[in-house]
């Protein structure tokens, strides 16, 4: 019950920023708008919308660190937590309330791109909800980030480096707006280090058809996901006991 009631109350915090709420819906869906525009002009491979949608997927749960990070910090900030750190809630009590509310948001966040996408002539077929799910992973890393990120710095430290750096990490290093190929070198080993791109080659593999290639980059995200969360649980637990 206690994380319950946590749960419900950082629910009402974040829909009482309908601001942030809309800009990050809003954003990714802006920007799949304006490359499916210049799709429709000028034909490229990397912005048809079976290609874009997975990669426009993943960008705009970066902003779901952002969302999460934030309501940490500011509960840190503000001595919210340090109240409720007299409380009898435990470590799991804590966690738990900051995810529940964040991960349907997640979810809606992706559902959102594929419906958008639907409405720009995507195929409605099934490998749309396994597309969907194989981004589940993805969704547990960047909560995972806002959950360390709030542990960690403030809310002004927090916009700057979930709403600046996190936001251009996977935009850039995803393989979204351009072929990771094309690059080559030190840029192309760099992206495909970190778990942003095989998120989107994953997505794009099972909305293709594809399913023996989705696990082999699935791997490398549920890798980064598992440390990533154990790392911010790690965090926030000690920061109950500082």
């Amino acid at each position: 019950m206690r994380m319950l009631w946590f749960s419900s109350r950082n629910r009402k915090e974040i829909l009482r920023d309908p601001i942030n709420l809309a800009f990050g819906l809003g954003f990714p869906i802006a920007v799949m708008l304006l490359l499916s525009a210049i799709q429709a002009n000028i034909p490229v491979e990397m912005f048809e919308i079976n290609t874009l949608t997975p990669g426009i997927a993943v960008f705009g749960l970066s902003f779901v660190s952002l969302f999460s990070a934030t309501l940490i910090a500011k509960d840190r900030t503000g001595s919210f937590l340090l109240r409720l750190f007299t409380s009898p809630m435990t470590s799991s009590d804590f966690i738990l309330g900051y995810i529940l509310p964040i991960f349907p948001m997640a979810l809606v966040q992706v559902a959102v791109c594929f419906a958008v996408a639907l409405a720009l002539g995507m195929t409605l077929t099934v490998n749309i909800l396994l597309s969907i799910a194989v981004q589940i992973p993805t969704m547990i890393f960047f909560i995972g980030i806002g959950l360390l990120c709030g542990s960690v710095f403030n809310d002004k430290q927090v916009g700057g480096i979930c709403g600046a750096l996190l936001t251009n990490l996977s935009a850039w290093l995803s393989g979204t707006w351009f072929d990771l190929n094309l690059v080559g070198g030190w840029f192309y080993k760099i992206a495909y280090a970190l778990p942003f791109a095989h998120a989107v080659d994953a997505g794009r593999a099972a909305l293709s058809g594809d399913y023996a290639a989705i696990m082999p980059d699935l791997w490398w995200v549920i890798g980064y996901a598992i440390v990533m969360f154990g790392i911010a649980v790690f965090a926030f637990s000690r920061k109950m006991k500082v």
